[in-house]
Parts: C-alpha cells; structure tokens; sequence
C-alpha cells in the first residue's frame, strides 16, 4: 500500500509564516488528532480484550473449582487399572485448569502493561505535550502580530529613542513568536515520527500476547512469528533512523531559535517572500494593507496576496511586473523601512513597508534596489576536484590500507573523529610522515577534504533523482538506476568515487573485525558524497536514502568490478535477499546499534 505523507515543516518556514507554512500545520493537526481519536479507540477496545480475558480466566477458575470438587469414588476394595487411570486423568484435569487459571491472569496483567499503559503514556506525554505546545504559538502568534500591526503605524517623527525602544520591544515579541513557532514544528513533528514505533510496538506485543494465550493457537502463533519478526526488525531500522537525526533536527532547531535577525526562507521557486504592508490610495484617503508577496527575480513577477493573519482567508491576487526598486528615504514619509517599486501594470509606484530595517534590506537585494550605498559580497571559493586532490585522496586511502588492513586493528572511531585542519586548496601538502598523523587522523582529513568541495562528490545536480531512486520498492531498478545515475557525474567525479568505494569495499571486508558494516558506512559516508545543497528538515529526513545509496554502491562494487564501474545500465539484475534469515539480519542490526550513538555523533560532525 503507497500512501502519500505530509510535506516536512521546516525551521525556516517558522520565520515567513506564510499561508502555505498555515495550511501544511493545519495538515500536521489534523493528523494529529486522527492520531488520538485512534488511541482512544484503541485503548477502549483493548480494554474491552483485556475485560473478556478476565471474564474467561474466571470462567475457567470456576471450572477447575468444580472438577476439585468432583470425588471418583468406587464399588469394592480394589480399583482396576482402567478406574486407577480415570481416576487419575481427573486429578490431571485439576492441575491443568489451575495451570490455565494462573496463565490467564498473568495474561490479563501483562496485556494492560503491553498495551493501555503505553498507549495512555504516548497520549499523555506526546500528544498533551504537543498540544499545549499549540497554544503557546497560537497564543505567541497573536500577541505578535498584534504588536505588529501597532508598530507599523509608529510615526516616523517620533524620537529616536522612543522608535529605538519601539524596535526593540517588536524584537523581544517578534524573538518570542518564532521560538514559540519553531518549538511547537518541531514538537508536531516528532510526535508524527514517533508514533510509527511508540503505537505499533505496543500494539504487536499485544497481540503476540493474546495469540499465545492458549494451546488452541499455536499454529497460528507459528505463522505470526515470521510477520513479527520481520516487523520487529522494521521497527528497530525506523527507531534508529529516529534517533540518528532528532538531535541533528534539535541542533537545527537551536540554531534558527537563537538567530538574532528575520531569516526569511527562500523556496526553489520564489527569490524573496513574506510579509508587507501596501500603501492604497482611496477617495477618502490613504490605508495600509497588509499582503503575503513572492517576488520571482527570473521573470520579475511580484505577487501581492491581502490577507488576515488570524483567519488565513485569501483574497484576490496582484500579480505585478517589477521595473525598479528604490529605497524611500525616512524624511518622504511618515512610515519607517519603506521602499517603492514601479511596475509594468500601474502607472504610479507602489510604496511598500517592510516589517524591519533588516527586513527591507533583504527585499532591496532581492528586487536589486537602489541603495545610496552599494554592498560589496565576499565570496568563499570551495575547493574543486583537481589533481592536488586526487592526489591527497590517494595518500589517504594507501595510508589507511596499508597501516590499519594489515593490523586488522580498523575500528569504527576511525571514521569518528574531531576534523583535521586542512587547507582544501592545498590539500595535498599535508606531511603524512609526521609523528601525529595515525588511521583516524588521517581518515578525518580525508572526509574534511570531501566535505570542503564546492559541491558534494555526487553533484546537487543528481540529488533528487538519487533519493528517487532509492526510494524505489523495485530492488532491481533500485540498483540499475543508481549505477545509470552514477554514469551521469563529470568524469573527475566518477573518478574519485569509484577510487572511494573501492576503497570502502575494502575497510567493509574486515568487518568482523573493524565493525564497519556497509550499513555503517552507508550511515557514515552518506551524508559526506551526497550532502543536501540546502539544511532543512525534508533534507534531514532523506538522510537514510543517501545511506542507501552508498549501501548500493558498497555492496554491488564486486558485481561489476570486472566491467567499466561507469557504464553499468538499468539492466543489472541484482539478487536481493529475501530476508528469509530474519534472525540473522536482527543478530547484525545489534551489532549496529551498539555504534549507533557514534554514529549519530558522526553525521552531525
């Protein structure tokens, strides 16, 4: 069954407050109380299962008490072995009702703790906390932007002091506002996670318990096991994806609640967009509208979309053709961070009112406004592939095999491990032959380097159709596009990425010894070759699908070693195991699970 899910909610959304940001909450919202109308559901009916089960194990108990009750008296002085083995069948009876009794009680007891307890406690400490997380930002949402609408009316005549103070009282609002926003995304969101584990886990324990109640399903607890098993497995990969990016998204989340400045998002479509007020000229006089505008720089389109910020209705769309931009000087106007724009469409200039100084600076840039003094941009320049680089890279890796495969003493804090200072324009005149330089010094450098390109070794060009195909259930196509996808990298790139893999092939087959899985250096190397081009939570969330990538590369080298790695078609019919040793495959994913802490510590260095 495919089902669609809700687009992430990101960070920076929080700051734009768009009514698209609006309506994508709405969607977390109602999922959310899907969610706790089905608990509640759950837990009445569960309860109910648990009330029947009582109701027999007493049924039972009453039974046994009647066959202790039960006395095989006999006619004569000596009982035959027939009357002996009835006789004794009866006594075997008792025992065995009391045995079922006491197993039926334990069954009852245990079926509250699998189930009532867990799904009690997941409403209570998710989706209360989730919810009082809401009023909070709706409560946040309106006393901000109240106080908005207020300052934007603030005369520019006023003194200095008392405008300074003004920005500064909005700041503390506007600070407390997004803090409230970004809490409460990242709360709803968790709690969407979550659930896939905290509610199905308990559920399957549940029933596991109630199949096994007595002999009579036996066979089908058999037939079960294999689901369960597989599930369980599916569970602990979910969980471990769960906690491997929380504290990535909580440093995220840090980051943008402590950000001093509005950071409006800029989406792949629109260059600059948020909140601006309009000045609109009436027979009866001048009024200021507040608008949601997107402005397009590729085909200066500026769209103005009147709104209410507490009811998210929609009006009329302007849509407007940007000629220029100038900044309105503070002594024009009795409004503050105003800027004008002319148009295709109207005949007059159209005075805006930015929400900020900072604010309005951020649209001037983006609609390349007039500014009396220009901006100069310094621009850092990434280091690119070249034969520097190669060269550096092929000293690490003969490094590595060379002192750590011949030991075989290759562990997993290799790869995790504080980054090396290396200039990524130079890097190869880094002294291997220093006495400081050991296996995991040398690792660090090599990945610093990696992650220093101008754009990761797998192009952001290729990113999306990578995920793609790895989110793709077909196994066989899964790894044909992939290997086709690899044959569409730059030549140096493809380069460097069969010299990589190769080398990983070989640090993966001392396994046993280094605990370096492919699925380990799916996790590790993932993030580093195919990192988003932009951090957001949708980016966060794709993490595991680069891991596949890498996992395919790792694991389907040896296939076609033999031919040009480059060249290999959406023809390869790869071989996937279909988890019949489910067993196995748990037995590994524990041995995972024991670096899944230094793992996590890897993908956020």
């Amino acid at each position: 069954l495919t089902t669609m899910g809700h687009p992430p909610l990101e960070f920076s959304d929080c700051y734009s407050d768009s009514p698209d940001f609006r309506e994508r909450l709405k969607c977390y919202e109602n999922e959310l109380e899907k969610t706790n109308k089905f608990l509640k559901d759950a837990i009445k009916d569960g309860n109910s299962v648990i009330n029947t089960i009582k109701e027999y194990s007493l049924a039972v108990q009453k039974f046994s008490q009647t066959l202790q009750s039960f006395q095989f008296d006999f006619i004569g002085d000596t009982l035959t072995d027939d009357e002996m083995n009835i006789g004794e069948s009866t006594a075997d009876f008792k025992k065995k009702t009391v045995v079922l009794t006491r197993l039926s009680f334990l069954q009852v007891q245990n079926a509250c703790d699998l189930l009532i307890k867990p799904l009690e406690k997941f409403r209570k400490e998710q989706i209360g906390v989730t919810k009082e997380r809401r009023k909070k930002f709706e409560k946040e949402s309106e006393k901000y932007y109240s106080q908005l609408d207020k300052h934007m009316n603030l005369s520019s005549k006023k003194k200095e002091t008392q405008l300074q103070e003004a920005d500064e009282q909005l700041d503390k609002e506007r600070q407390t506002f997004y803090e409230s926003s970004i809490e409460y995304v990242y709360q709803i969101q968790q709690v969407q996670d979550r659930k896939k584990f905290d509610v199905v886990e308990p559920v399957l324990a549940f029933l596991q318990s109630v199949l096994t109640l007595n002999n009579l399903t036996v066979e089908m607890t058999q037939d079960f096991l294999p689901y369960k098993q597989e599930l369980q497995l599916s569970l602990q990969n979910t969980r471990n994806h769960f906690e491997s990016t929380r504290e990535e998204m909580e440093e995220l989340m840090k980051r943008k609640k402590g950000s001093a400045q509005i950071c409006i998002r800029h989406s792949q479509q629109a260059t600059m967009e948020g909140y601006l007020y309009v000045q609109e000229k009436w027979a009866l006089g001048v009024t200021w509208v507040k608008y949601y505008c997107k402005y397009f720089k590729d085909s200066k389109l500026f769209i103005m979309v009147p709104m209410e910020q507490k009811t998210g209705t929609k009006q009329t769309t302007s849509q407007l053709t940007l000629k220029s931009c100038v900044r309105r000087k503070t002594d024009s106007t009795d409004k503050r961070f105003c800027l004008d724009i002319e148009t295709n469409e109207r005949c007059s200039p159209v005075l805006l009112q930015a929400i900020s100084e900072v604010n309005r600076k951020q649209w001037m840039e983006a609609m390349d406004g007039k500014e009396p003094v220009g901006l100069t941009l310094s621009l850092f320049t990434p280091s690119r592939l070249n034969d520097l680089g190669f060269k550096f890279v092929r000293k690490c890796i003969n490094f590595v095999e060379t002192k750590g495969h011949l030991s075989l003493s290759l562990s997993l804090s290799v790869f995790i491990c504080p980054p090396l200072s290396v200039d990524p324009k130079c890097p190869a005149d880094v002294d291997f032959n220093s006495t400081d330089m050991d296996i995991k010094t040398i690792t660090s450098a090599l990945k610093f380097y990696l992650r220093s390109l101008s754009e990761p070794l797998m192009t952001y060009n290729l990113h999306g159709e990578l995920i793609l195909a790895a989110k793709s259930e077909n196994l066989d196509y899964r790894l044909g596009a992939v290997h086709s996808l690899v044959y569409k990298l730059p030549e140096r790139n493809r380069e460097m990425l069969e010299l990589l893999i190769k080398h990983l092939v070989s640090v993966c087959s001392h396994s046993i010894e280094n605990l370096m899985t492919v699925s380990n250096m799916g996790v590790i190397f993932g993030p580093t070759l195919m990192r988003a081009e932009e951090e957001t939570v949708a980016a966060m969330l794709d993490i595991k699908f680069q891991n596949i990538v890498m996992e395919i590369l790792i694991e389907d080298y040896s296939k076609v070693r033999h031919a040009p790695f480059i060249s290999v078609s959406v023809t390869i019919q790869a071989k996937r195991s279909d988890r019949k040793d489910v067993h196995q495959k748990s037995k590994s994913l524990g041995s995972t699970n024991i670096q899944s802490k230094n793992i996590k510590q890897e993908i956020i260095s």
